[in-house]
């Protein structure tokens, strides 16, 4: 049985977020368990995720889900608006909960960081050179 899609293809945050990740070089896009998934050869980021409360999940439809690096993860769960998703949480992935005030300088870095843990080297060679030419 096919998940259910979790999110509105019409949602601007999807559409800043979607946009974000897509300009990553080799970067594509697919449904993974119902939500957004931005990949290359592995996924990178999800376009929203959840957390499990008292054996009830709990949405967070309209965040960002990355694989930072450890130190990275820390700070960020220290923030109230992340926190560690269902399932990948154990793994190092951190949600981030998106709104209208969202830092989006912030959300391209942490794509960024994300991608770069994830890419392979051609993929990051081609995006390191993109950085130098702007």
């Amino acid at each position: 049985m096919a998940h259910p899609l979790m999110f509105d293809d019409d949602d601007p945050l999807l559409a800043r977020v979607r946009g974000l990740a897509l300009a990553l070089p080799g970067s594509d896009e697919k449904v993974s368990h119902g939500h957004p998934a931005f990949f290359t050869t592995k996924v990178f980021a999800y376009y929203g995720g959840s957390i499990k409360v008292d054996g009830q999940y709990e949405q967070h439809g309209t965040s960002l889900v990355v694989q930072p690096d450890e130190e990275e993860a820390r700070a960020l769960l220290q923030d109230p608006r992340c926190y560690r998703p269902a399932y990948l949480g154990p793994s190092g992935w951190v949600g981030l909960d998106l709104d209208d005030g969202t830092d989006w300088d912030e959300v391209a870095e942490l794509l960024e960081i994300s991608y770069r843990r994830t890419a392979g080297t051609r993929l990051v060679v081609s995006l390191d050179a993109e950085r130098e030419a702007d």
